[in-house]
């Protein structure tokens, strides 16, 4: 484990390097635009080409939707404690973000006009689904309900089959629970170019949502224009701060959750008032690894992608996690510091409070979205939420008094702008 002080001198460059990196490696850009070119070009045929390249599978065009029957087929197979589980993740997200449903309104501005919005959902939209280390079951919820309450008219789902062109039961089950038709076993980087641009057999979509790996993200980055894209969430992140009121093998615990997504590109960060307790920690990562499946892909993430950092008081507390804005912020502080970090801490994805609250709680079914911002785009960009699969229309409405009152106005910015034909406009309908 790296220990930075956050009060080094450079400790802003230090950790800038390690949590974003300069740019988006040239192989992974290079790659991703190849992919992308050649799915545009050939369609299906380089769909199924990269699908055998990549997952084993040898699909045709007419493989890349599964079937209904397989969906309800493999809902009726997951065994009924998982999909109880499904039920009630889904309960939970529906009631969190029903409360943030958007909503039509209508008012007067200062000059008596009618102005509003209205909201609309957006006309089709896509959900990437990981599932290549991981089938990553809980996404679908986490993107698939949200996109249902909008009310988004067609939804698409893109998620890896494995060598044999099959998708997980707890995947299709969920899709099933949601009711949701219309999915691809396709994943990656052809995917996203087929959501994007479209083939023969797979409709474009207007815009794509969900986690992936960096190819997938690159990929996003790059069709965002032609399509538009929610952010671009992966890999995992975890940022764990604790005092002397923290249960270290609890934030051990976490730690290694984040670590076991298993890509390699994870970032974990520790922070403590002292190395003492990060020197603790990291002792008791190395017990609890004996009891994980994942050990040796967990071991590569905090060998290479595991920092800990020395942060005295809650300020620098909140200057280094304003920072790093971390996908997941876990605070295991005493009370009255969580309170004091809820307020300035600004940048995080989610932020967990306490002992009893794991990131994982989070991820799969305390009811916000676990589609966050990761790399530092926390700054800028916030988790998932209903709003995202909507778009918004202004709605104006002047009357023969209310464009009276707005003349003078019109009428001086036409003259600051130069651009006398849009003060006639309104002069006109002024008299």
């Amino acid at each position: 484990m790296r220990v930075i002080q956050s009060a080094s001198k450079t400790f802003e460059s230090e950790i800038a390097a390690f949590c974003r990196g300069a740019t988006v490696p040239k192989e992974i850009h290079d790659s991703v635009a190849a992919i992308l070119a050649d799915v545009r070009q050939r369609g299906d045929e380089a769909v199924g080409y990269y699908a055998a390249k990549f997952d084993g599978a040898k699909l045709r065009a007419r493989d890349f939707r599964v079937k209904p029957t397989d969906i309800a087929a493999a809902a009726k197979r997951l065994p009924a404690p998982d999909f109880k589980a499904l039920k009630a993740a889904h309960e939970a997200i529906l009631d969190f973000h029903a409360k943030s449903l958007p909503k039509d309104w209508q008012a007067k501005n200062p000059h008596g006009a009618i102005v509003g919005e209205n909201f609309y959902p957006i006309r089709r939209v896509g959900l990437y689904v990981p599932g290549g280390e991981v089938p990553l079951v809980s996404t679908v919820l986490m993107t698939a309900t949200l996109a249902k309450l909008a009310g988004c008219p067609e939804i698409a789902v893109f998620t890896p089959s494995n060598a044999s062109g099959k998708v997980a039961d707890g995947t299709l089950a969920a899709l099933h629970l949601v009711g949701i038709e219309e999915i691809y076993c396709i994943g990656g980087v052809q995917a996203i170019a087929a959501a994007a641009f479209g083939t023969l057999s797979i409709p474009a979509v207007d815009k794509i949502f969900g986690p992936g790996n960096a190819y997938v993200c690159e990929a996003k980055r790059q069709v965002f224009g032609t399509i538009g894209v929610d952010s671009l969430p992966g890999p995992s992140e975890v940022m764990v701060v604790v005092d002397d009121t923290a249960d270290l093998a609890f934030a051990a615990a976490d730690l290694l959750a984040q670590a076991e997504h298993g890509s390699g590109r994870e970032k974990i960060y520790l922070i403590a008032s002292d190395a003492a307790i990060l020197e603790t920690v990291r002792a008791e990562l190395t017990t609890q690894l004996k009891f994980v499946s994942r050990a040796e892909k967990i071991t590569k993430v905090l060998a290479s992608g595991f920092v800990g950092i020395v942060a005295k008081s809650a300020e620098d507390i909140a200057r280094v996690a304003n920072f790093i804005a971390p996908e997941h912020l876990e605070l295991m502080v005493k009370e009255t510091l969580q309170k004091n970090l809820l307020k300035t801490i600004t940048t995080a994805g989610a932020i967990m409070l306490g002992n009893h609250t794991p990131t994982a709680v989070g991820d799969f079914t305390a009811g916000p979205s676990h589609v966050l911002p990761t790399g530092g785009a926390g700054r800028f960009f916030s988790g998932l939420r209903v709003a995202d699969f909507m778009r918004r229309t202004s709605i104006i409405k002047y009357d023969t008094t209310s464009i009276k009152k707005s003349a003078p106005i019109v009428a001086a910015f036409a003259a600051m702008e130069r651009l006398d034909a849009h003060g006639r406009s309104v002069k006109i309908r002024a008299v």
